[in-house]
């Protein structure tokens, strides 16, 4: 038994940017293998906004996991906190949903989330039962619990303290209400981004001042860098992958990021263990195995989880089709660029031209194209971003901005 837990340990630690309290988390794993008894993991989600990215689906994918080892998954919908709006990493307040809207995204929610989590060990829950319940006198009671002072030690409020910019009072109970939300539902377990890590200790002290007899274990997830590799992966930015993304868009998408970046989608969204990724890893390195067939694999892995079985391997060959009527290869040799890049210096750096002075002639002779665009400008300068540039009929490269 002593080899599960410490295999589920494992597990549940691959990818974690900071635990919090893990010996808690081994005892409930370890009196699940000796009981049976379960146990229960939380992560609150924002009813304004239920269309799901892979970023999102990082945090899922590790709830899934402790449904594995006994955890029964507390999918909080935040109905109640969402008419407040987490001050976290914001400057204006949201909207005020309907109930219906409410319902309605917590059913899209639904369709997503349970191509990840089984349906059977996942409590979906609304936390306006307990907090609209809560009333004037309780609200005070709460607010009791934390100090001004120790409120501005938040990374996000001492910063528009020091600046000037307003804090509404209402800002200051939602930490409050998202700790109490561990009381009322029992929590053993919270999971959140690190960007929430002020809240989800607020779960561990509200434990402590309710006598709820346990302090719930804190684990947090990495934000998913986006498809440029650098900002993390945002609807606004562009550069992400859509749960609801078309199989054939999935996988070109998956296709268009980084060598680099592959192992850490890897590590965040495969399912493969540690052990084959390292494997896969260590083929590459020693050339038994090209990146480009490695990144496949994964594409395929994460179109079938959304899209069913096999849907990544005809993604896969429709692919194929399309690049072969472009005549672009899908193999070719990727390169990577700090800042904003001269045109001509992209092409002699990716080993297309060999001089600047053959590459502005070429640009000039409308022999270079940059994603499929025939350019004439010898003094364009690449932005940030993933290109594919060609000189001629037969010559490609991929870069990748910074």
């Amino acid at each position: 038994m002593e080899n599960k837990v410490q295999e589920a340990l494992q597990e549940i630690q691959r990818g974690t940017s900071e635990i919090i309290d893990l010996e808690s988390i081994e005892k409930l794993i370890k009196r699940y293998y000796e009981t049976g008894e379960n146990f229960y993991v939380k992560a609150g989600f924002d009813p304004t906004a239920p269309d799901l990215h892979l970023g999102h689906t990082v945090l899922i994918q590790k709830l899934a996991v402790f449904q594995k080892f006994g955890g029964i998954v507390q999918f909080l919908i935040g109905d109640f906190t969402a008419t407040i709006g987490d001050p976290t990493g914001k400057s204006e307040t949201r909207k005020v949903l309907s109930e219906q809207d409410v319902l309605d995204n917590a059913q899209s929610y639904k369709t997503q989330v349970f191509k990840i989590l089984d349906e059977s060990k996942t409590e979906v829950m609304f936390n306006s039962k307990w907090l609209k319940e809560l009333g004037t006198g309780g609200l005070i009671s709460l607010a009791s619990n934390l100090t001004v002072a120790r409120m501005i030690e938040r990374d996000d409020f001492s910063k528009r303290y020091e600046s000037n910019t307003p804090i509404a009072v209402s800002e200051f109970m939602y930490p409050l209400l998202q700790g109490y939300d561990s009381v009322a539902m029992n929590t053993d377990i919270e999971l959140g981004g690190t960007d929430q890590k002020f809240n989800l200790l607020m779960g561990r002290t509200l434990q402590k001042a309710y006598n709820c007899k346990k302090q719930q274990a804190v684990l947090m997830m990495p934000i998913l860098e986006g498809l440029d590799g650098i900002q993390k992966m945002s609807k606004s930015l562009g550069n992400y992958i859509g749960v609801t993304d078309e199989a054939f868009d999935m996988f070109g998408k998956v296709l268009s990021i980084s060598d680099d970046l592959m192992w850490r989608y890897f590590e965040l969204l495969s399912n493969k263990s540690l052990a084959q990724i390292e494997e896969l890893k260590t083929g590459v390195e020693n050339k038994t195995l090209h990146p480009k067939d490695i990144k496949d694999s994964l594409a395929i892995e994460i179109v079938d989880r959304f899209h069913g079985n096999g849907k990544g391997e005809e993604s896969k060959a429709e692919f194929k089709k399309v690049f072969a009527k472009k005549d672009i290869p899908t193999d070719m040799d990727e390169y990577t660029f700090e800042g904003e890049t001269w045109i001509c210096q992209a092409l002699v750096d990716s080993k297309l031209v060999n001089s600047t002075s053959q590459a502005r002639r070429d640009v000039k002779a409308n022999a270079v194209s940059v994603n499929q665009e025939k350019i004439t400008d010898d003094k364009l300068n690449l932005q940030i971003g993933e290109y594919i540039l060609q000189k001629g009929k037969k010559n490609f490269a991929k870069i990748l901005i910074k």
